[in-house]
């Protein structure tokens, strides 16, 4: 069976442009980073350590444990080496089991081929040592293997995530054009908005940045309300490692936080949605929702952030007119928000000129393919001189 205690080369996938928050994440769970990449970081750690940063990383997509990697030049050598390693110790013989890739190799026009090859080889030696096979398939609800595989070199992993770890498992309801939950985790992260200050969202759509402010408000661990990982599917997993990170975790997270997290929309449906995600993860008694336009969102004393995500205007048919809702948000900063620090998040600026405040900073993010910004803005109590 695995030996999860085995420690080996752990690379930890992330959006383009999160790498800097995943980095600092996992320094502060307790690893030290190897390797930075624009997706990704690498570090040395087992399979049990998996299930801890699993549990916890906000900004993850998932986490590969390295098997084994070699140099490759052709899918026979890829076959021929995959079948002499011992995958009956890893996945059950009557279990289930899928494959992903990212393979970029004068070999292989379609990565599907190269899922293939790996799928069979899984399968032959597993047939060969227990004379079953298990079935396969695409569903990433089991046992999940990963092929990377460049020009020089192939590295096959566990991907102990299974699904992405932006899949917090509290969205049922969505809005238009819902943003992943890492990638508002990492926005959020980006401001200087700290555990005990106001969190202020106008146009919360889905109401994703609230619920993610309250998790990070409570000290909640993001996959707290998440039942299925890869690793859970392995020859030799235990509960009682798992079961002990979720108890400590919840014995680690708060009950109430005296800053106040306000979450509001005009559009009803999209309050409804926020609502029911925020019931599902456990934090709608944090959020302080209500149906009304931007500016009439209220906005508290004390230290605070307001952050928005509006519309980009970039889809393909989309002819609204977006540069009064521009021009009103920044009205509402200018008038409504004095002491705190604003913040937009678009990947249209020619529309944030219409904002009509001067940035103190852009940090870039890309949501999905898009580039993006996140502006932020200092709202002084009259001029900044005075």
């Amino acid at each position: 069976m695995a030996d999860f205690n085995q420690k080996s080369t752990v690379n930890i996938s992330c959006p383009l442009g999160l790498a800097p928050t995943l980095k600092e994440e996992i320094i502060s769970l307790g690893f030290t980073p190897i390797e930075s990449r624009d997706t990704g970081i690498e570090i040395e750690a087992s399979l049990n350590d998996c299930i801890t940063l699993n549990f916890w990383l906000r900004t993850a997509h998932r986490v590969h444990y390295l098997i084994d990697e070699k140099p490759i030049h052709k899918p026979d050598d890829l076959r021929n080496w995959l079948k002499r390693l011992q995958w009956e110790e890893w996945i059950p013989h009557d279990g289930y089991f899928s494959v992903t890739s990212r393979v970029d190799h004068h070999t292989i026009e379609n990565d599907q081929f190269a899922n293939l090859v790996v799928k069979d080889a899984v399968v032959d030696r597993i047939r060969y040592k227990k004379n079953v096979r298990p079935d396969s398939g695409s569903d990433l609800q089991k046992s999940v293997l990963f092929l990377y595989w460049n020009q020089d070199v192939a590295r096959i992993f566990i991907d102990t995530s299974g699904e992405s770890l932006s899949r917090r498992n509290y969205r049922t309801a969505t809005a238009a054009a819902p943003m992943q939950e890492s990638l508002a985790a990492a926005i959020i992260q980006s401001t200087n908005w700290k555990q005990g200050m106001h969190f202020i969202n106008p146009m919360t759509g889905s109401g994703t940045l609230a619920i993610e402010a309250a998790f990070i408000a409570l000290n909640k661990a993001p996959a707290s309300v998440r039942n299925n990982f890869g690793f859970m599917h392995l020859v030799g997993y235990d509960d009682e490692i798992y079961q002990k990170v979720r108890d400590e975790a919840k014995k680690a997270a708060l009950k109430e936080t005296p800053g106040k997290i306000i979450a509001t929309d005009n559009d009803p449906q999209a309050v409804l949605a926020a609502q029911k995600n925020a019931k599902t993860a456990g934090v709608d008694h944090l959020i302080e929702f209500e149906c009304c336009d931007i500016s009439k969102t209220h906005i508290p004393d004390g230290d605070g952030v307001v952050v928005v995500n509006p519309p980009y205007g970039m889809r393909l048919g989309e002819d609204t007119d977006l540069r009064p809702l521009y021009k009103d948000i920044g009205d509402f900063m200018k008038l409504s928000c004095a002491g705190k620090t604003g913040y937009v998040f678009t990947a249209n600026m020619a529309l944030a000129k219409k904002i009509g405040l001067r940035a103190a900073s852009r940090t870039q993010f890309f949501n999905t393919t898009l580039e993006c910004r996140l502006l932020e803005f200092e709202l002084y109590s009259g001029s900044k001189k005075d």
